[in-house]
Parts: C-alpha cells; sequence; structure tokens
C-alpha cells in the first residue's frame, strides 16, 4: 500500500492527473463531436503550434522531454507532417489524455523513444481522422518503442470518437499493448488516470487492439492460460482497479455522468466511486439523459463534487469561506493514519484545460475550434481559437511571453493565476464574482461566432488562405484582448476586497463604502470551541 501511494503522490504531484470528457455526435445539441481536456498539473500553461511542413526522404526529427527539456533521440520524419495548434491538427482531429500508473513492471522500455507527450503531437501530424490515429499511435511504438507508464487516450474527429487504452510492454520487449474502441453514437465516455477498457468484443469492427494483448499479458503470469480470450479484462489486468484509483480518478468520471443523467441514475456506482465497493464498476460509456452543448459543457466542467459526499466546502478544511479545495500533498497522516484529500474535476494545480468543437457541416478550418483556458479550468475564461484554420498563436498565450519560472504580467496564465488565487482567499465572496464574469465573456463569445463563422465561410468559398487569416486573426485578438481584459479585471477585485473587507464606489463621494463581512457563524462557533473565553468581551466599567 506504502509503494501505491508514492506512485499515485508523485503521479498528480508531477501534474499528470488529467480528466476527459468524450462526446459523440449523437449526444450533441448540434450533431458536433466534443472532448474536453483538462490537464491538471504544476506546470507552465500555452498554446503550442507546429505549421504544416514538407519533408525529404530520410530526414529525421529530433525528439526531446517535454517536461524537462533532456533531449530523447531521433525518428525517421514523415514526408508531410500536419499543422497543430494546441491538440487539433488542421482536419480537426484532437487527442487529449489521462496517465495512470498500472503494472509497475511495465513502465521502463531501455531503448523507447516515444513519451505521452510527443506521441499526442506525432499523431496530430501524422493521422487525418480518429481512426487512423489508432494505427498511427500503434505503429510509432511498435517502431521506436515506449517510454511511459500507462495511458489512456481520447482521439476524436468530426465523425467519430475513440477511447484508447495502452501500456509498454516493459523490458524485453518493444512497443505496448493495448485495446481502442469507438463510443457509440449517441454516447458518452470519460476517462480520469483509470484505465477504463474492461471485457471488449474480439470480433468488432469498432474494436481494435494490439494482436498480441492478451497472448502478452498470458506470457507475463498476468492472465491465466486456461482463462477463455472473451474474458480477457484489459483494465483488470494492466491496470486492476483499487481505493485509489476508484476515489481519485473514478470518482470524477462519476460525478459527470451523474450530471447528465437522470437523477439518481448513478447512486447504484456511489460506494465504488468512494473506493469502498470495488464490484460494482461503471459503465465505459452512458446515454445522457438530453443533448449537450458548449454553454452545458462549460458549467459541468467547473465541479468540485459539490452537494455530494465528496463536498469538501463545508468542512474545517473549507476554511472560513467554504473553498472547495485542499492544497497539496494529496495525502495526509494523523496519529499513524493515512487520509486523503479529494480530487474534484476543477482543481487549482491545472496548467490548461479545453473544449474541442468539431463539425463535419464546415470545412475543417472552421469546424475546427477549441475553447481555450489555462489555469483552474473553473476560475479560467475560455476564448475560441480556430485551431485547424491558425497561422499563429495569441502572442500572450505563447511561450514568447513569460515561462513557467519567470511571471510576467502581460503572460495569460499568470494573469489567470493571479485571479484565481485571489479568490482563493475568500472563496464565497470572490469566485461568485469570478464566475458572473467568466459567464458573461464566454456567453458574448458564443453568441458573436456563428457570424464570425459564416463571414469565414463566405470568404473560404473565394479565398481559403485570406478565410484562413481572417480566422487566425480573430483568434489572436479574442486571446490578446481577453488577457488585457482580466489584468483589469484582477485590479478591480484587488480593489475591491484588499484589507479583508468589501468596498463599493459611491459616487459623489470620494471615498468608498466599505462593509466588513467578518467571519461566517458556522468559523466563529469552532473559534469559540477552541478558545473558549480568550475572546470573550467582558463587562467593564468607566469606559
Amino acid at each position: 500500500m506504502k509503494e501505491r501511494l508514492i506512485l499515485f503522490a508523485c503521479l498528480f504531484g508531477l501534474g499528470m492527473g488529467c480528466t476527459n470528457f468524450l462526446l459523440t455526435p449523437g449526444a450533441t445539441k448540434d450533431g458536433s463531436s466534443m472532448l474536453f481536456y483538462s490537464a491538471d498539473g504544476h506546470m507552465y500553461g500555452s498554446i503550442p503550434y507546429y505549421p504544416e511542413a514538407f519533408h525529404h526522404r530520410g530526414d529525421k526529427r529530433q525528439l526531446y522531454n517535454l517536461q524537462s527539456g533532456e533531449y530523447i533521440g531521433e525518428i525517421d520524419e514523415k514526408l508531410h507532417t500536419y499543422k497543430v495548434v494546441a491538440n487539433m491538427n488542421q482536419f480537426q482531429l484532437t487527442v487529449a489524455e489521462t496517465t495512470y500508473n498500472g503494472i509497475e513492471s511495465l513502465h521502463t522500455q531501455s531503448g523507447a523513444l516515444i513519451d505521452w507527450r510527443n506521441l499526442i503531437y506525432l499523431t496530430l501530424q501524422r493521422a487525418k481522422n480518429a481512426r487512423e490515429a489508432v494505427h498511427v499511435i500503434a505503429d510509432l511504438l511498435d517502431t521506436y518503442g515506449y517510454s511511459s507508464t500507462g495511458e489512456t487516450f481520447s482521439l476524436a474527429d468530426p465523425e467519430e470518437v475513440w477511447i484508447m487504452d495502452l501500456i509498454g510492454k516493459g523490458e524485453g520487449e518493444k512497443g505496448a499493448v493495448w485495446v481502442a474502441r469507438k463510443v457509440p453514437d449517441g454516447y458518452v465516455s470519460a476517462h480520469a488516470n483509470q484505465a477504463r477498457i474492461t471485457i471488449f468484443p474480439l470480433n468488432d469492427p469498432d474494436t481494435l487492439y494490439a494482436p498480441d494483448v492478451i497472448s502478452f499479458a498470458r506470457s507475463k503470469g498476468l492472465y491465466p492460460v486456461d482463462k477463455p480470450d472473451e474474458e480477457f479484462s484489459f483494465s483488470d489486468i494492466f491496470n486492476p482497479i483499487e481505493f485509489l484509483g476508484a476515489r481519485f480518478c473514478e470518482a470524477r468520471v462519476w460525478s459527470w455522468f451523474r450530471k447528465i443523467t437522470e437523477p439518481g441514475t448513478m447512486d447504484e456506482y456511489l460506494n465504488y466511486a468512494k473506493g469502498y465497493d470495488l464490484s460494482k464498476r461503471m459503465p465505459l460509456w452512458i446515454k445522457p439523459s438530453s443533448k449537450i452543448d458548449v454553454q452545458d459543457l462549460f458549467a459541468q466542467i467547473r465541479d468540485h463534487y459539490e452537494g455530494t459526499f465528496f463536498d469538501m466546502s463545508w468542512d474545517i478544511g473549507g476554511e472560513a469561506f467554504n473553498r472547495p479545495y485542499r492544497y497539496s500533498p494529496i495525502y495526509w497522516d494523523y496519529e499513524g493514519k493515512k487520509y486523503c484529500n479529494e480530487r474534484p474535476i476543477s482543481v487549482f494545480f491545472t496548467y490548461f484545460t479545453f473544449i474541442s468543437h468539431m463539425r463535419n457541416w464546415l470545412p475543417n478550418p472552421i469546424g475546427g475550434l477549441l475553447w481555450y483556458g489555462v489555469d483552474d479550468g473553473d476560475s479560467s475564461c475560455h476564448f475560441p481559437l480556430f485551431a485547424a484554420a491558425a497561422n499563429r498563436v495569441p502572442i500572450r498565450w505563447s511561450d514568447e511571453i513569460g515561462s513557467r519560472h519567470e511571471f510576467n504580467i502581460n503572460n495569460a496564465y499568470w494573469v489567470f493565476n493571479l485571479v484565481a488565487n485571489w479568490g482563493y482567499s475568500r472563496y464565497n465572496l470572490i469566485h461568485p464574482e469570478v464566475q458572473q464574469k467568466i459567464h458573461q465573456i464566454e456567453s458574448a463569445f458564443l453568441a458573436s461566432v456563428p457570424d464570425h463563422e459564416m463571414k469565414a465561410l463566405e470568404l473560404y468559398k473565394k479565398n481559403e488562405k485570406a478565410a484562413k487569416e481572417y480566422l487566425t486573426n480573430l483568434s489572436e485578438n479574442w486571446g490578446n484582448d481577453l488577457v488585457e481584459e482580466w489584468i483589469e479585471f484582477f485590479k478591480y477585485l484587488f480593489l475591491k476586497y484588499m484589507d479583508g473587507n468589501v468596498k463599493r464606489s459611491n459616487p459623489p463621494h470620494q471615498n468608498p463604502d466599505v462593509e466588513w463581512p467578518g467571519y461566517p457563524s458556522k468559523f466563529r462557533q469552532l473559534i469559540v470551541t477552541e478558545t473558549a473565553d480568550k475572546f470573550l468581551v467582558k463587562q467593564v466599567t468607566n469606559l
């Protein structure tokens, strides 16, 4: 158990804890595919950009660890690589992931060149759709080896949405074993750092898997020789569910599923999400009770388990102002026992989030839209980024201004961190105002985007290059202007809430009205319980 705690602490402490929601066209109001990705971690949030390129036979691609910058090695370059902006390419293909540990003996592979981060961008540069992406991933890992722990990938295009579980083969063999399943149209799926594919059909055109996935497990003594192939469960063999996987990972999936189904539907899986009863696993996908759009998803991703068993805002850990977060580490000890903090969908240690909106009725440059945000998804305002069209990214969202080690007020990551962290200080006072601002701006974006898309479509019919530049300029202006607005918003919030009070302007008076809300009654009770009469005002005379 101690070793598993260390592994999970490293996983989330290094920023590998993530969440994905996968929505098929039949599950959305407009018939689009959608994919939500929250990248948890104490890392720097910016928008990567890889231009479309043509290469010569024999050209090599040098690979670097995208976290440490360390050189890994080189692989053969593809003759034609596609443009990639963030996690979407020019064909609207979007790739996201969540990491899991799985069987420890499979974590290392000497000589392997591909890690999960590079795998995302290599796949986006080489595949045009989700089904093709499955094969590209498999071919890359078979050829160059896999150097990471287990991964679940989300692969989505305007027509299809796939979920793929994989894990490396460890020492002695190159590559990985994997299973990929197409999410049935009209359904949604989700994952959050726990392998989710269990038993899968062996003869189904919408299920793909490594030819040796079962025989490899048998060769490692992980699956009995006498058990039938039809009973083989990928997750149970390569990433067996434990308390930690249920409580930290599957509970996130449970929380989203409960929001999009009829009340009470997910109650039967509550003890599973708690980690108390691991025998009743949740389904890989469900059909939502009503269809979902981007505005719905904005609300659903800003989740802290409110009103559920997992809600952390109302005990003493939420402090005086009902903050729904707990600061790291995720584990803590008391009198020889280990305790944990919950891990909601929205966490303060997030470096970026996005909703990918992929639409098959529009040309790729217009149909591929990312709603992109940095830092805590609950405190971040997402702006529309036409990723499939963009020739460049907004400079304030790029690596050109600021870094993880250099604060810069003109950089999106740092400005959104300023507002979010100020909001944490008195959450139930400041954060509602942050939410109101976010809703106002995101709603305005949602209302204006269709008109711009129609203009771009008319332009596209005459001049594709001009249409792409039009959408690039829009995204640049929206992104950069949003940072400027957020700087001004921070100034406003700081002035209003500094020094523990609340100030409201009172024209034409020179000074504002000032309120002192103090601490709520419940917190005052805790103070008195702990300190007794220490702060009691005694009756005195001659005052």
